[in-house]
């Protein structure tokens, strides 16, 4: 491996997720804890532009390849390719530095394809559909059938890097330089690193995506009320509830992001007690005991593909309907723990109707009754209020804003 840290450590996450097909944060956490923030920060960046233009990239290089290079050289040329056209790299530093990451045999391949790449510059992109090149084929389909001509504006809104999105607790002074959005949400450019912003040791806000932050909004607990918040890690949502004076039982199955949450909810000196458990069983033997709860369940994650680029590369058409049934089981548990009268928010950062939309059908069965999103909750997002009374938010929504992820949210009360 080359000397140059910021290389070597994007050319690893690279690899890792399109060889080894981990996710990003996880390949990103594995990297040697020597590494300086600095230049984890910028591997992290080089290694998400490749993979979130990943198509793109590979229909530039394909002119200039009569044959298919080894996985190492073909990681080095998207990376070379990445920082000529995507990252402003100049186009010497580029080019020496992916030629250093390429296996010997194929170093002088990729200093010839990268130099012709570099002559290009970033015309070599001008003329290509990204939003069809960057987009898996099921997944295309798939958003065609359920947004229509939208589908194109989704994509497109993939292509771009997200704004960091912070949640402030109450009586915090929103950081220097943000924009306040309608839902109160500050947000800052795309690259801003939160540990950098003045006020983050002292716990005053914590990073959350605009949509994310809208499913603890519109369960609006009351100050002293039970509420469980299931499936809870990394704990943004927890940290809402405990701030609007709600008795939070935060659950979480994986030791280890329970430990985050942990973690997050010390930095922001917020209470709650965390349960280490699967959500299903645990539900079972708390019935009847809140009067709230929140569940935002594990699905495909397609909504929040800005942020996680990798999650198109990693995921199947067979993960949809395997993460819809246990959303399905999750449901059916937290509708259990109400008391009567009691609210149920149920969240998923899919595009996916069959994470979503298909289960209003099935709650009926279990005592829920809807509770229709009103306009004057969600100002700005009117228009993602779906015909049955539930929150549909799309990347391309807050466009000039600078998008917000895809969020399927519905409300419930029990009888």
């Amino acid at each position: 491996m080359p000397s140059n840290p910021t290389r070597s450590a994007a050319f690893a996450l690279v690899t890792a997720v399109l060889e080894r097909r981990r996710a990003l944060d996880e390949a990103l956490d594995a990297l040697p804890g020597s590494l300086q923030p600095r230049d984890r920060a910028a591997a992290h960046r080089i290694a998400a532009a490749v993979l979130r233009r990943l198509g793109s990239l590979d229909a530039v290089l394909e002119p200039y390849l009569r044959r298919e290079p080894s996985p190492p050289a073909t990681q080095a040329l998207r990376i070379g390719a990445a920082e000529l056209l995507l990252l402003g790299t100049p186009a010497h530093a580029a080019v020496a530095e992916a030629v250093a990451l390429a296996p010997r045999p194929f170093a002088g391949l990729v200093n010839a394809v990268l130099r012709k790449v570099a002559a290009e510059g970033p015309a070599a992109l001008e003329g290509l559909d990204a939003a069809r090149l960057d987009t898996p084929i099921w997944l295309w389909s798939a958003w065609h059938a359920a947004y229509g001509p939208k589908v194109r504006a989704i994509a497109e809104a993939h292509t771009r890097p997200a704004p960091l999105d912070l949640s402030l607790l109450p009586g915090v002074a929103a950081p220097e330089g943000a924009e306040i959005l309608p839902n109160g949400t500050a947000r800052m450019a795309p690259g801003t690193r939160i540990t950098d912003i003045p006020g983050f040791a002292e716990g005053g806000f914590w990073a959350q995506d605009a949509a994310a932050s809208l499913p603890a909004r519109l369960l609006a607990p009351s100050v002293g009320q039970r509420v469980a918040d299931l499936c809870a890690a990394p704990g943004g949502k927890t940290a809402q509830l405990v701030a609007a004076g709600a008795k939070v039982t935060a659950v979480e199955k994986d030791p280890h992001r329970a430990s985050r949450l942990r973690e997050n909810l010390a930095r922001l000196k917020l209470d709650a007690e965390l349960v280490v458990a699967d959500a299903i069983p645990w539900a079972a033997e708390h019935r009847g005991a809140f009067d709230a709860v929140l569940l935002d369940a594990p699905c495909t994650a397609t909504g929040t593909i800005r942020r996680h680029p990798e999650v198109p590369l990693l995921r199947r058409p067979k993960d949809v309907p395997k993460l819809a049934a246990t959303q399905a089981a999750l449901i059916e548990a937290a509708a259990g723990l109400l008391a009567p009268g009691g609210r149920l928010v149920v969240a998923t950062c899919s595009l996916q109707p069959e994470e979503g939309e298909a289960h209003l059908a099935r709650t009926a069965a279990l005592g829920l009754v809807p509770d229709p999103v009103r306009p004057e909750e969600v100002p700005g997002l009117e228009e993602a209020i779906t015909a049955q009374g539930a929150l549909r938010t799309r990347p391309d929504l807050w466009a000039d804003k600078g998008g917000m992820d895809g969020f399927f949210i519905s409300r419930f009360r029990r009888d």
